[in-house]
């Protein structure tokens, strides 16, 4: 156990350089903001980074407007309670002015047109990085990250130019119009993840944890049955006891069956987990490269 907190330890230090790094390195910064755990940790790293000062940067979160009612309520509670500054990237509203398209069918998700609302939101607002909680574990494209990952004027990411990083040197200039996507807890994995929330004792959305909900079977993903599910015909909703591993758009989000209601009940499951986190959300499943291409054209 001492060598699992003293791991723990050297991950924190090493995320909280990052956040620190950032934060010196760029003019406007920021934190991408999900309502997910691994936004959540990043934001608690980041109150510990800058402490006893409040975060000197806003939170930014992209509202799909298909959010769980669960995500959005923890949001405003959290922000109330560090008292940050929330900054929210309306995809509803993107579409209504054009910037974005709504998709239609059976598999219709918002997800991509959070890609021209986020961009439209860091261009609106000058960022010139926007620090977020993807890791390396969770999903091929995102194993090709760098800490600090250059994006184009465009936002558009090219896995192949990218600057190399040399023990903790990171490297942050940029042309005008450029801007950086900085992880700060790429090296951390789900364990890593769940070992720290039971450590710090860091709050969650009960999405998280076992409760009963109104969900569809989808070929292997289990989808939260909600007003923005359109039900194929053989399709029928059903009573489950499930929970969610990650949390983002309600049309695209998978569910596990699970009991597990504690903190310590997940780190057992996760311990078991032969599947990633990631692999049963419907957007991943569209082709092998679905992350990467959503990536290349200025995805998180």
């Amino acid at each position: 156990m001492s060598y699992r907190i003293e791991h723990l330890e050297e991950l924190e230090a090493e995320s909280i350089f990052v956040l620190r790094e950032a934060f010196s390195q760029f003019e406007n910064p920021c934190i991408l903001f999900s309502g997910g755990k691994d936004s959540i940790v990043v934001t608690h790293l980041a109150l510990k980074a800058f402490y006893p000062a409040k975060i000197p940067f806003p939170l930014v979160h992209i509202d799909t407007g298909h959010n769980f009612e669960e995500t959005l309520e923890f949001r405003d509670r959290l922000i109330k309670k560090i008292d940050a500054q929330l900054i929210v990237g309306s995809v509803q509203e993107a579409i209504d002015n054009g910037l974005a398209s709504d998709e239609k069918g059976i598999h219709a998700t918002r997800n991509t047109a959070q890609i021209p609302t986020l961009l439209n939101t860091i261009e609106i607002n000058r960022f010139d990085a926007a620090m977020g909680g993807a890791r390396r574990d969770e999903e091929k494209a995102r194993a090709k990250e760098r800490f600090f990952s250059h994006r184009d004027d465009f936002g558009q990411w090219d896995p192949k130019n990218q600057r190399p990083e040399l023990w903790n040197l990171f490297n942050g200039k940029k042309k005008y119009g450029e801007h950086f996507r900085v992880f700060p807890i790429s090296n951390w994995t789900e364990m890593d993840i769940w070992q720290y929330i039971k450590k710090e004792n860091i709050e969650l959305p009960s999405l998280y944890f076992s409760h009963q909900r109104e969900v569809v079977r989808r070929g292997n993903t289990i989808l939260a049955n909600s007003p923005f599910l359109q039900l194929k015909p053989d399709e029928k909703v059903t009573k489950e006891i499930i929970r969610f591993r990650t949390i983002g758009d309600l049309t695209i989000t998978g569910a596990i069956e699970s009991n597990a209601s504690s903190i310590d009940d997940i780190i057992l499951e996760v311990a078991a987990a032969r599947e990633t986190e990631r692999g049963n959300r419907a957007d991943d499943q569209r082709s092998e490269a679905a992350m990467e291409e959503r990536k290349r054209e200025g995805y998180f």
